[in-house]
């Protein structure tokens, strides 16, 4: 399948999820509830967003700085406004194509810092797989805070139904997927040795291995404190563009911090499921607004707000970054030839 034809696939697939989660939600509201999410957004005051974007740029901003301290250890010394430049080009690609974001950021920093982009990648896989453990530490933190409200909507909704499935799994039904791993995993390394001997199996060694040596550049980091108070940092800075949010909205304004702990964990899951969050942060964060007494119309609504808050942001930051990298790095810097 051509690589353009693939593309266009999975940018339909992602955008009809979203398209139909938004569907799944709207289709089935009464009158009365769509003017009561119509006037929730009439009702907002959309000044107190201003704060919540700039805090979203610092976020990002700081996103770079660390990126660039997972570079020192493999001998480069990027821009922090080049890097800066990337991530938010990266998010705008995010938005259009799922996941192309990642490897287009990379591309960019390779182009304007001559830096092979395998071992970019690996730094990026190194980035994500905190992110990842920094969220799964969060939430952990949110159940355990919140045992009466949070903890019990997650025994109930997402650990029970999951012990059930699995309990309801056959043994035969086992035995038969552990053979099919077992057989698959044969076929691999039989795969894997016989191109492994070829021209191509040679340059997919290489890349790996640049990606390798990306991915243990924070093993190999002098500054690994200032990394955890990064990693740790933009966290905050999510969590602090939550709570600005609240404040958004008379019904949330009382919200408090577990309140925002909550829609920041179960958001960033919406916000990975579907084409830039659509459809899926609305209703992730509608629904934890509920254990907290606030109506469904307006979790909806507010979740719409602060989604569209995030999703301007990107847009404009992102072009604006795609403008501002052939001029910044013009005289002073040497692109790599294309």
């Amino acid at each position: 399948m051509p690589k353009s034809l693939r593309t266009i696939i999975n940018f339909a697939i992602f955008l009809a999820i979203g398209l139909g989660l938004i569907w799944l939600v709207t289709h089935n509201l009464t009158a009365q509830e769509k003017e009561d999410i119509i006037r929730s957004f009439r009702k907002a005051n959309y000044w107190l967003i201003i704060p919540v974007i700039f805090v979203g740029i610092a976020s990002h901003w700081f996103r770079a700085v660390r990126w660039k301290l997972l570079m020192e250890p493999l001998g480069y010394h990027p821009s922090t406004l080049n890097t800066f430049f990337a991530v938010m080009v990266g998010y705008l690609t995010n938005l259009a194509i799922p996941r192309l974001g990642e490897v287009t950021r990379c591309g960019i920093v390779a182009k304007y810092e001559n830096i092979p982009a395998e071992k970019l990648v690996g730094t990026m896989i190194a980035e994500r797989a905190v992110d990842m453990l920094v969220l799964m530490l969060l939430m952990l933190v949110t159940v355990l805070l919140q045992l009466d409200t949070v903890g019990v909507f997650f025994t109930q909704h997402i650990w029970v139904p999951l012990q059930t499935k699995l309990g309801n799994a056959g043994g035969s039904r086992t035995w038969i997927l552990a053979g099919i791993v077992i057989v698959l995993v044969v076929l691999g390394i039989i795969a894997f040795r016989i191109i492994a001997r070829s021209k191509v199996g040679n340059k997919v060694k290489k890349i790996f291995r640049g990606v390798w040596e990306g991915v243990l550049s924070i093993g190999q980091m002098q500054k690994k404190g200032w990394f955890i108070f990064h990693s740790l940092f933009i966290w905050v800075l999510y969590f602090i563009m939550m709570y600005l949010g609240f404040l958004c909205m008379d019904e949330t304004r009382a919200l408090g911090v577990g309140a925002a702990l909550s829609v920041l964990c179960f958001g960033s899951i919406g916000m990975i499921a579907t084409q830039g969050g659509i459809g899926a942060y609305q209703i992730l964060v509608q629904q934890t607004l509920l254990l907290y007494g606030i109506h469904a119309t307006t979790g909806y609504a507010f979740g719409w707000i602060v989604w569209l808050a995030q999703t301007l942001m990107v847009i404009v930051i992102g072009f604006a970054s795609m403008i501002a990298l052939p001029i910044y790095n013009k005289g002073n810097r040497t692109p790599v030839a294309e």
